[in-house]
C-alpha cells in the first residue's frame, strides 16, 4: 500500500497519509505529481519493454505531450542484480536533476524522499503509482537491499538520468526501505 510520511528536516514526524487522495493533495502542494494508472491490457512477469509501454500507452502519451518528454523506457531491478548495491548507493545520496524525474511502478515498490520547504516527504510507491519529481527539487531514492520493481521512465533529454549531487548527508538520517516501518529518523 502506498504511503506518505512527512517529517521536519530534523527528523521529527509530522504526519502519515495512506489514502491516495491525501497523498496526492499533500504532494501537489510541493509540485510533485502523484497518480494511479491502470494497464490497458494484461501483462505477465515476462512482458517486454514494448509490451509494458503499450499497456500504458494512453497515460504515457498524455505525459509525453503535457511535458515534452522525448523518450520512454522500462527499467527492471531484481534481487540478483550484480550491481544492486552500487546502484542503491548512487540513488541514496541527495540530488537534483535538470529535468523531471518520472517513475511509474508497473510492479514492485521503492521509497522516494523529497525535500522541500523545511520538510521531508517520504513516499512509498507501489504497483500502479506514478510519481513525478520536478526539476531541481532535492530528493533521494531507496530501492532497498533486495530490489524488486519494474518502472516506466520518461525523459526530456537523450542523456536520461543525470544527477546533480548536493553533498548533504541528510538521507543518512531517514529510514531505509528494509527498516521496520515504525522506526523514526535518527537525530541530526
Amino acid at each position: 500500500m502506498s504511503e506518505l510520511r512527512v517529517y521536519e528536516e530534523s527528523g521529527k514526524p509530522v504526519a502519515t497519509h495512506q489514502s491516495f487522495e491525501d497523498i496526492r493533495a499533500v504532494l501537489e502542494k510541493v509540485g510533485v505529481q502523484f497518480e494511479r494508472w491502470e494497464a490497458g491490457r494484461h501483462l505477465d512477469a515476462q512482458a517486454t519493454q514494448d509490451e509494458v509501454i503499450e499497456a500504458y500507452r494512453t497515460s504515457v502519451n498524455r505525459l509525453m505531450n503535457q511535458y515534452g518528454f522525448k523518450s520512454v523506457d522500462v527499467i527492471s531491478m531484481q534481487p540478483d542484480n550484480a550491481q544492486k548495491e552500487a546502484l542503491r548507493q548512487k540513488f541514496l545520496s541527495e540530488h537534483t536533476h535538470d529535468e523531471f524525474e518520472v517513475r511509474f511502478f508497473v510492479d514492485g515498490e521503492a521509497l522516494f524522499y523529497i525535500r522541500d520547504g523545511g520538510k521531508i516527504y517520504g513516499v512509498l510507491c507501489c504497483k500502479g503509482d506514478l510519481i513525478s519529481v520536478p526539476a531541481m527539487v532535492r530528493h533521494w531514492f531507496d530501492m532497498g537491499p533486495s530490489p524488486l520493481f519494474k518502472c516506466i521512465r520518461l525523459f526530456t533529454t537523450p542523456e536520461g538520468w543525470v544527477a546533480n549531487y548536493t553533498g548533504d548527508k541528510i538521507a543518512e538520517r531517514f529510514p531505509r526501505l528494509e527498516e521496520p516501518h515504525y522506526r523514526l529518523p535518527q537525530a541530526a
